[in-house]
């Protein structure tokens, strides 16, 4: 049985948890903000996130409905950065997707050299795979 290929371009790979994922992403954003090569029209769109969080309009009043009105806040600001890294340029999101991985796996190997002596060897052996098992 072949496996299909899957329909999503997910360029960015998934972390160990959703806490790097979402730092990785935060990164991606900020790094492509800045990239000349990408069309300043999209860029629009994290900014609007940003505004729309900071804005007191609401799609759903936050009075009325608390944790929904939290949540849609938090929607927007999600679908406003996961459509901007999707309309960049796939070749450009690799290419700072592949920076900031190398950068994360050279802290890490820095990392060990600044470990307590202390520190056993699972917890070394721990934070380095993480960061190999990425590549």
């Amino acid at each position: 049985m072949q496996k299909k290929p899957s329909s999503s371009r997910s360029i960015i790979p998934t972390q160990s948890n959703v806490f790097q994922d979402t730092v990785l992403r935060i990164k991606l954003v900020f790094r492509l903000l800045g990239d000349g090569r990408v069309n300043p029209w999209l860029k629009i769109l994290p900014i609007a996130g940003v505004l729309y969080l900071i804005s007191p309009l609401d799609l759903i009043r936050t009075f009325v409905f608390p944790v929904v009105g939290e949540l849609d806040d938090i929607a927007i600001l999600w679908l406003t950065n996961h459509f901007f890294i999707e309309f960049c340029p796939p070749e450009i999101v690799r290419e700072h997707v592949k920076n900031l991985i190398s950068n994360n796996s050279i802290m890490m190997k820095n990392a060990k050299k600044l470990l307590p002596k202390k520190a056993t060897s699972s917890t070394v052996k721990r934070l380095t795979s993480r960061t190999e098992n990425r590549r």
